[in-house]
């Protein structure tokens, strides 16, 4: 076992090479080992160097639906009428805190997903 510290764009490489070949390996081998340390390093780096931004509360609504197989209508009951669904969509009305409350409550949510600005 040989790890370090991923540093560079190349280390980041090696690491993702080398993981995809010990990738199966059991979880009580010293390859098993290896590679769950290698996982780590590479998350860390990934999020140091490619962060993915958290959706806006319409994308993260639109998200949960999808996942949900929810339609418009569906959601219409969690919000209240159909006509703040097409205006919360197209970005002409705000969530106020009964929809975010709902929202959280029936769909999941996070409210920190749904309290962002968008």
């Amino acid at each position: 076992m040989n790890i370090k510290a991923i540093k560079t764009e190349d280390d980041y490489n090696q690491a993702l090479e080398r993981l995809e070949e010990i990738f199966h390996a059991p979880a009580d081998t010293k390859e098993g080992d290896e590679a769950e340390i290698l996982s780590i390093l590479i998350e860390k780096y990934e999020d140091e160097h490619y962060p993915i931004e958290a959706p806006d509360p319409i994308e993260a609504i639109k998200f949960r639906m999808e996942q949900m197989d929810m339609s418009k209508k569906d959601l219409a009951r969690i919000i209240g009428y159909k006509s703040r669904v097409s205006e919360l969509f197209s970005r002409k009305r705000k969530l106020n805190l009964r929809m975010i409350r709902n929202l959280h409550d029936k769909l999941k949510i996070p409210y920190e997903s749904l309290i962002a600005d968008y």
